[in-house]
């Protein structure tokens, strides 16, 4: 126990350095939370206006309609758009897309108040969400600007869950406002409308660097050749990915686990719109809530662990050992699909699946050149989301109306192990 807060006191002492010695650090760290804040209240408040909403209605296949009008566009171009953040300054693109996803947030909280159909809602829901991954993938490009590299390991691992959370408080302060308003389309539409305050004070974070301060280091030249290196954004991210064999293993790993997540999303969604006496979780809007801060609370734990595991066992252990522990959970915990025991696992899967995410960043700004880095983050938030859509919609044409599909689960469990097994035959590149 000691020991432990001791490494506790040491990851403080450390974080507070790197910022000291670190100029830039605060800033994007700032444009990175206000940006997470409020996308975890945008996501949850029209969550609450979609899955949750007594005024609306609807079954697992317009929940997996609803997850691929928000995320497959963006998923498409995402690669493509990826070339910008190598090209374009990136300090602009995160200014302006602050700005237009601020706007994009208040047109979606108009829409609510307008009590508009769904697909106007998503529609903008979609363009919103795009530009904040957007964000999130040019603030981990420019990270290795405003740190060494020495450091970029504990501080992306408290970076990166610290948002998490910082996303977790955004998805709460929208419950309260749902609570405080009324469930519906008002109360949604207030809490979607003061999620914009998360863009604008991230614009404003943005603002305050200096021309080409967070990159990239290009020529004329190559910012002549802008529109061709967007078209090609998507083979050069996976080339930069597969040329490094850590940086694959680490795509597997996230892939498997976005896989696994889709289903066990849904999973969780139709288990808790199901009022169950005998639980001693709530129901509906508020028991996924539960199930969200449990699921952070496990990536706050992989924050403290994982920078003293990778420095141990490697960041390629690292995944292979969260992928045994999902792996783990999925096959014995969640097939019983108690409400209780979906939490524990949302939770220990919420630690396992945050320790290969912080292994992979940590691999593909350590082993990928400034040059390629933008396209390479934005093809994993592409593996993030179309691995998530795959698996939510085949489970939604098999998954029963309550929620309760053990076979399901079991298939998920299965993933995990594809997953390992892919994992070796890389290794042997």
């Amino acid at each position: 126990m000691e020991t432990q807060r001791g490494r506790r006191r040491q990851a403080v002492r450390n974080a507070l350095h790197t910022l000291r010695h670190s100029p830039g650090l605060g800033r994007l760290t700032l444009v990175r939370f206000a940006s997470q804040f409020g996308d975890g209240m945008f996501q949850a408040a029209l969550g609450g206006a979609i899955l949750f909403n007594p005024e609306r209605h609807t079954d697992p296949t317009a929940i997996a309609a609803g997850f691929a009008v928000l995320l497959l566009p963006y998923s498409v171009v995402g690669p493509f758009a990826g070339a910008l953040l190598d090209r374009w300054d990136r300090r602009f693109v995160l200014l302006w897309a602050n700005v237009l996803r601020g706007v994009l947030i208040l047109a979606t909280a108009a829409l609510l108040f307008a009590g508009a159909g769904e697909t106007p809602l998503f529609v903008l829901a979609l363009a919103a969400v795009g530009v904040s991954r957007f964000v999130l993938a040019g603030v981990s490009a420019s990270l290795p600007r405003v740190v060494r590299q020495s450091w970029l390991v504990p501080t992306n691992s408290v970076l990166v869950t610290a948002g998490t959370a910082v996303a977790a408080l955004g998805a709460g302060a929208a419950v309260t406002v749902i609570g405080i308003v009324g469930a519906g389309d008002r109360g949604s539409g207030f809490a979607v409308a003061f999620a914009a305050a998360g863009s604008v004070l991230g614009a404003l974070a943005a603002g305050s660097f200096p021309r080409r301060q967070l990159g990239p280091d290009i020529g004329e030249k190559v910012r002549r050749s802008a529109v061709r290196a967007v078209a090609a954004g998507l083979k050069t991210g996976a080339t930069a990915v597969w040329e490094s064999r850590g940086v694959t293993t680490a795509m597997i790993g996230i892939g498997a686990h976005r896989v696994v997540f889709g289903i066990n999303t849904l999973v969780m969604i139709l288990v808790l719109r199901v009022d169950d006496p005998d639980s001693m979780l709530p129901a509906g809007f508020a028991g996924f809530g539960l199930a969200v801060a449990a699921t952070a609370t496990g990536m706050l734990a992989a924050a403290a662990t994982t920078p003293f595991l990778v420095p141990r066992i490697g960041r390629p252990r690292t995944v292979v050992s969260g992928l045994v522990l999902t792996l783990t959970v999925q096959a014995t915990l969640v097939p019983i699909l108690d409400q209780g025991l979906l939490l524990v696992s949302a939770l220990f899967l919420g630690f396992a699946g945050q320790c290969i995410k912080l292994s992979g960043d940590a691999s593909m700004q350590i082993e990928i050149d400034d040059a390629r880095r933008g396209q390479v983050f934005a093809l994993q938030d592409t593996v993030f989301n179309l691995a998530f859509l795959a698996s939510i919609a085949a489970a939604a044409t098999v998954i029963a109306p309550d929620g309760h599909s053990p076979g399901l689960v079991l298939a998920g469990a299965g993933c995990y192990a594809a997953g390992l097994v892919a994992v070796a035959l890389n290794s042997r590149r």
